[in-house]
C-alpha cells in the first residue's frame, strides 16, 4: 500500500504546478470533475489497490508471481501517465500510456480473480476511474489540438 501511495504523493506532486498553469488554460470535456475530486478519488483508489495485492501477496498459491508482477506494471504505466500527460503537457502521450495500463488493469483484475477474488473486486473501481480518465484523456486531446 506504501508503494502505491508513493506513486499518488510523487504524480500529486508533479500535477500541482501544471493544474495551477498549463491545465487551467486547456479546453475541459464535458463532465471533467472539478480539480478538488481527483485528490480524494486517486487516494482511496490507491489504498483500493494496494490492499488488492496484499491480499494477494498473503496468500501464496499458483499464479500468484505472475497477478503480482501485472500489479506491479500496471501501477508502473499508473505512475508514468502524471509525467506524460501533466509534466510533458502531452494528452497524445498520456494516451499512449493509458491504454495500456487499462488492458493491464484488466488482466490483473482476472489474474487477482483467480487468486483471491475480493482482491480482483477491489480493483474494479480503479477500473472504473480508470475508464473515466481515459474518457477525458480523449477529451483534452480532442479539444486542445496540437
Amino acid at each position: 500500500m506504501g508503494l502505491c501511495l508513493l506513486v499518488g504523493a510523487a504524480n500529486g506532486t508533479m500535477t500541482a504546478t501544471s493544474v495551477r498553469t498549463w491545465y487551467l488554460a486547456l479546453a475541459w470535456p464535458p463532465g471533467t470533475p472539478p480539480n478538488w475530486v481527483f485528490a480524494p478519488v486517486w487516494t482511496t483508489l490507491y489504498v483500493l489497490i494496494g490492499t488488492a495485492a496484499w491480499l494477494v501477496w498473503c496468500r501464496p498459491s499458483p499464479g500468484q508471481r505472475r497477478a503480482l508482477l501485472l500489479w506491479g506494471w500496471q501501477l508502473l504505466l499508473n505512475a508514468a501517465w502524471t509525467p506524460a500527460f501533466f509534466g510533458l503537457h502531452s494528452p497524445a502521450l498520456g494516451l499512449l500510456v493509458i491504454l495500456p495500463l487499462l488492458c493491464l488493469i484488466g488482466l490483473t483484475i482476472r489474474a487477482f480473480a483467480a487468486q483471491r477474488p475480493v482482491a480482483a473486486a477491489l480493483m474494479v473501481p480503479y477500473a472504473a476511474w480508470t475508464c473515466y480518465a481515459t474518457y477525458l484523456n480523449v477529451g483534452f486531446l480532442w479539444l486542445n489540438p496540437g
